[in-house]
């Protein structure tokens, strides 16, 4: 099919025919309101957000479109497999439970769409927790340090409100110390592991990866000590400050580069918990 625009009716998505236009922001703005109504109009639903780098006006013409769709109580995945998008739509608790408790993978008119479920009985309880500095972390496919169950309330705080409506928080001042203290205690941890195992078996592959890891949970103290809210791990080691780190680690190209990088990363980041 030859490429071209998307025209939006309050129903139907169809397909213009003039060859080589690329997708505008009035296309954007159309396809937005579009997907919104579609899953606001869901039962139970109540409320829906534009999240990532879309909502931040970060992304690429080819960024995917993340949705959160907020219920209460109870949500029918049912309702939206019924919609016909192409993809997968994923019962509640399949991607583990917790933080992320399922969504929908679809492609709508050549475009990628992740919808993330929120129940907003558990949003109401992370905002809480963080508002009481108290949070615990999740192990989560394809992130090196996991995730703080905190995130939940940074989407709040930074995605874009579609329908209906929700708060929208400030850094708590107990969880930015808190936050702050406990990932890095655990990036010194980290460290001290990747130290100690190289020097008894050098085992560069199990130092060098134990070693990303505590730089991103650096990263995450960093940015929680100055308040700024963290929705997964791309680019947070740059923006908390730790690239350069991160490129003495990578550019070790020998057992002795690798030593001396994991020396110097720990004199940087320091060596001793951080106190609350």
């Amino acid at each position: 099919m030859a490429a071209g625009h998307f025209v939006w009716d309050r129903r139907i998505a169809r397909r213009a025919t003039d060859v080589g236009a690329r997708p505008t922001a009035v296309d954007d703005d159309r396809f937005e309101a579009y997907v919104a109504a579609e899953l606001a109009g869901l039962p139970g639903v109540q409320a829906v957000a534009l999240g990532g780098s879309r909502a931040r006006g970060e992304h690429r013409p080819d960024s995917d479109w993340d949705f959160a769709l907020y219920y209460r109580g109870h949500f029918e995945p049912d309702t939206l497999r019924a919609k016909g998008f192409l993809g997968t739509v994923f019962d509640i608790g399949a991607w583990g439970g917790g933080v992320m408790n399922g969504g929908a993978w679809l492609t709508i008119e050549d475009r990628r769409v992740d919808v993330h479920y929120r129940d907003l009985d558990d949003v109401e309880l992370r905002l809480a927790e963080a508002g009481a500095g108290r949070f615990h972390k999740e192990y989560l496919l394809f992130h090196v340090a996991g995730i703080p169950s905190y995130v939940v309330v940074a989407e709040l705080a930074l995605n874009r409100v579609l329908h209906g409506s929700l708060p929208v928080p400030a850094y708590p001042a107990a969880l930015a110390r808190e936050a702050a203290r406990r990932w890095h205690d655990d990036a010194v941890l980290s460290l001290d592991y990747a130290r100690s195992v190289f020097r008894g078996h050098e085992d560069t592959t199990l130092s060098m990866a134990n070693t990303l890891c505590a730089l991103t949970e650096e990263a995450h103290s960093r940015m929680a000590a100055a308040g700024r809210w963290v929705l997964n791990e791309k680019g947070l080691v740059a923006r908390a400050g730790l690239e350069g780190e991160a490129t003495l680690l990578l550019r070790a190209t020998t057992p002795e580069a690798l030593a001396e990088a994991m020396d110097e990363i720990s004199v940087r980041v320091g060596g001793s918990p951080r106190q609350g």
